[in-house]
C-alpha cells in the first residue's frame, strides 16, 4: 500500500462505520473490514486481491469458507447452495462484516508484495 489512510463509508452512513478484523487464510494476513463494503472491496483497500470476477454474487469465483465470526450477504439471494450456507461458504463480493472474520481464501493474492506495509510483511 501507498501509506495513505482511506477512509471506507458504507453508502448513505451517518457516523463512524463499524470495523472488523478479517484473516485470510491459510497466509496468515490480516485487513480492515468495513460493515455494510464488501469484504473484496476492504481487502483491495489493503492491499489483498480476493478472487472476483463478476462483484454480484452470480459466478461463483469468490467462494470461500468462513471459519469463524458472521458475514452477512449484500443480496438476498447470492449464488449458494442451502447446503453451501449451512457449511459456512460466503461470496466475499457480496458479503459484508458483523464481526471480526476468519476466511479460507488459498487463491488471494497481495497487490503490491513489495510495498512497505503490504500483507505479510512486517
Amino acid at each position: 500500500m501507498d501509506g495513505v489512510h482511506r477512509e471506507l463509508k458504507p453508502a448513505g452512513a451517518g457516523g463512524s462505520p463499524e470495523r472488523f478484523a478479517v484473516v485470510v487464510e491459510p497466509q496468515g494476513w490480516v485487513f480492515e473490514a468495513v460493515a455494510g463494503v464488501s469484504l473484496v472491496e476492504s481487502a483491495r483497500l489493503a492491499g489483498i486481491v480476493l478472487p472476483t470476477s463478476c462483484r454480484n454474487g452470480t459466478c461463483r469465483t469468490c467462494i470461500c469458507q468462513l471459519t469463524a465470526g458472521r458475514a452477512r450477504h449484500l443480496i438476498e439471494w447470492p449464488g449458494l447452495s442451502a447446503e453451501e450456507k449451512l457449511e459456512g461458504c460466503i461470496l466475499p463480493c457480496v458479503a459484508t462484516p458483523e464481526s471480526d472474520l476468519r476466511i479460507e481464501a488459498p487463491r488471494a493474492l497481495e497487490s503490491s508484495p513489495t510495498a512497505p506495509g503490504s500483507p505479510g510483511q512486517a
